[in-house]
């Protein structure tokens, strides 16, 4: 069946729409940017472990003996991103900002023991701390080879182990301060937070935007064991971009009280940056999709669908479509895309990119899951209502 919507409606969506939306979070980003660089500078001035996000990817002062990787970075996303590496922009009003720690270098994996029987306060339990699920590990000081001596003081480790919460709490009370210190009180404010995440507000012009700051540990050049990919016989990426990729490594950011998260924002910068390589229409798709998603499918300031799991969808989309003559036609690009979403969140189930075990939607809430895929299902039904 051919969509009943033109290449033309597209165009006058993406002009009035799409470029509209981007403009607008842009100048958003762009004034927290300046915001979050001013305080995570004074945070760093105070506490050596944490780096001012300035100091992010391609600039973290822990690869500056690597100029061959800095180098080639550099060429892969330039004129590609749009925003300091740091930030993951998740919905107009919400962004993910990973400050990276320093003074953890070395990083091999290695096994791990299998039960922790202590609590936040140093206490023993009788009974052991929960194992980590698929996207979460342990974080062992023997982990690196050269830890310096900041990280093996009892306010962020315990028994051998880095303890995110440690660390969250004592990047919390550094930010206060430094609120108070920049002067920002006015236009900045932590907000109360569920579980071990600093959650700040803050003014701009385009109005309030909020942010989640987490600590990172980046690690560039390595690739976790729990990743298996590319997958055999994959076709996209190709064998040769897909090492390149793999070459930048992952995050481990503290997100929880005892367990790191994984995260490969770089190798996902470096797929969406090069995802057209071959001049097909998926970021065109991805953008549209993403703006339907906002102004239909899910519009609360908290949605159940984010940037992140559209962008998943797109690169799982990019694998079963590998050849550029699947994405020469708009409509039906972004018709397949939205049927491939409809048919996740009905089945509740999104399987993570990188570590495929692990289902993006697990946690989320199914009312709400339920609700958005009718509201996908009537734009497929009769996109032209929408695409206007």
């Amino acid at each position: 069946m051919m969509p009943n919507f033109t290449e033309e409606d597209l165009d006058h969506y993406l002009q009035n729409k799409v470029d509209l939306r981007h403009r607008t979070v842009c100048r958003r980003v762009q004034e927290l940017l300046a915001v979050v660089k001013e305080l995570t500078a004074e945070v760093s001035h105070r506490d050596g472990r944490f780096l001012s996000i300035a100091l992010t990817g391609v600039n973290n002062e822990n690869i500056k003996d690597q100029p061959t990787m800095i180098t080639k970075w550099a060429a892969l996303l330039r004129g590609r991103c749009s925003f300091n590496p740091a930030i993951q922009v998740l919905t107009p009003t919400l962004v993910l900002v990973s400050v990276p720690l320093r003074g953890l270098l070395g990083y091999h994996e290695h096994v791990t023991r299998q039960w922790r029987y202590y609590s936040l306060s140093g206490s023993h339990l009788p009974s052991p701390v929960r194992e980590p699920e698929e996207l979460h590990q342990w974080l062992e000081l023997e982990s690196f080879t050269s830890p310096t001596q900041d990280w093996q003081n009892p306010s962020v480790c315990m028994e051998g182990d880095i303890v995110p919460a440690k660390v969250i709490s004592l990047f919390r009370v550094s930010l206060e301060n430094a609120i108070k210190t920049c002067s920002l009180t006015g236009k900045v404010s932590v907000l109360e937070s569920v579980g071990a995440v600093v959650r700040v507000a803050i003014e701009t012009s385009e109005g309030v935007i909020e942010a989640e700051l987490v600590p990172t540990v980046e690690l560039i050049n390595y690739w976790p064991k729990k990743a298996r990919w590319p997958r055999l016989l994959q076709r996209w990426p190709t064998s040769e971009r897909a090492r390149s990729i793999k070459s930048f490594g992952f995050n481990l950011m503290a997100t929880s009280n005892y367990h790191w998260l994984l995260s490969f924002s770089r190798a996902e910068q470096a797929l969406l940056g090069g995802v057209d390589e071959d001049g097909g229409c998926r970021r065109k798709c991805y953008r549209i999709v993403r703006q339907l998603k906002e102004d239909i499918w899910c519009t609360n300031n908290k949605p159940v669908i984010t940037a992140f799991h559209l962008q998943t969808l797109l690169f799982w989309c990019c694998e079963k479509f590998p050849c550029s003559r699947d994405w020469r036609c708009v409509q039906e690009c972004v018709l397949r895309v939205a049927r491939k979403l409809h048919k996740c969140v009905s089945q509740r189930y999104l399987r993570h990119y990188f570590i495929r075990s692990h289902n993006l939607l697990k946690y989320s809430n199914t009312t709400e899951l339920d609700r958005t895929a009718q509201k996908i299902s009537d734009f497929i039904a009769n996109p032209s209502l929408y695409i206007q």
